[in-house]
């Protein structure tokens, strides 16, 4: 082989190199998730939430992997907000159809001083059989809700066990591998949430 053919196969191998390059990167691009909601894929932030659910086992993120996850926090006397989230995610459920398998709800209280397990129990049967509650001991309630940059605070009532919570309002997305994907605020809307769902659900395959 003459030294010019070498110096041509190496020019022709190195073309072919970065072409194979550029089109690996631009069918890295064309799979990139588009979301309706806050695409926070990535962030350092709410990681898990290991507590314990209604039925008095330890839960962890990756207990659902295979599923998309999307996380509520709010307590079971919230006279609007936290209903309406969970109807709304308990919809996107229903329309899944068979897929709805795949999409599990956690509802962590805020509230776990009236939020017994039982309460939760009932609570969540007002919506889906499947969707979980989470409640923790002050002290880790605390832990989980600064992880996730959760902000609440007890409001006295007119007796002491009349008072109510303020709390943050959005839902948090996790991919089926267990990765925070999306945030939604309070009002997003059952059809913003479900073709997010539905993005993650295809993503994965």
């Amino acid at each position: 082989m003459t030294p010019m053919l070498r110096r041509n196969l190496i020019r022709t191998a190195g073309a072919a190199a970065l072409v194979a390059a550029a089109g690996m990167l631009a069918a890295c691009g064309e799979k990139k998730a588009e979301f309706r909601g806050i695409d926070i894929t990535g962030a350092d932030y709410a990681k898990d939430f290991p507590l314990t659910d209604h039925n008095g086992q330890r839960r962890t993120i990756a207990d659902f992997r295979g599923k998309v996850v999307v996380v509520f926090f709010g307590f079971t006397q919230c006279p609007d907000v936290c209903p309406t989230s969970m109807l709304e995610l308990a919809e996107v459920k229903r329309q899944l159809g068979a897929e709805g398998d795949r999409l599990q709800g956690i509802f962590i209280t805020v509230d776990p001083e009236r939020d017994t397990p039982q309460v939760l129990k009932e609570y969540m049967g007002n919506f889906d059989p499947s969707f979980l509650a989470l409640r923790g001991e002050p002290e880790q309630l605390a832990a989980v809700a600064k992880d996730f940059k959760i902000y609440y605070k007890k409001v006295d009532g007119k007796t002491p066990t009349s008072y109510t919570m303020d709390h943050s309002a959005g839902s948090y997305v996790y991919d089926p591998s267990g990765r925070l994907r999306v945030y939604h605020r309070y009002g997003t809307g059952v059809q913003v949430l479900g073709e997010d769902v539905r993005t993650l659900l295809r993503e994965a395959g």
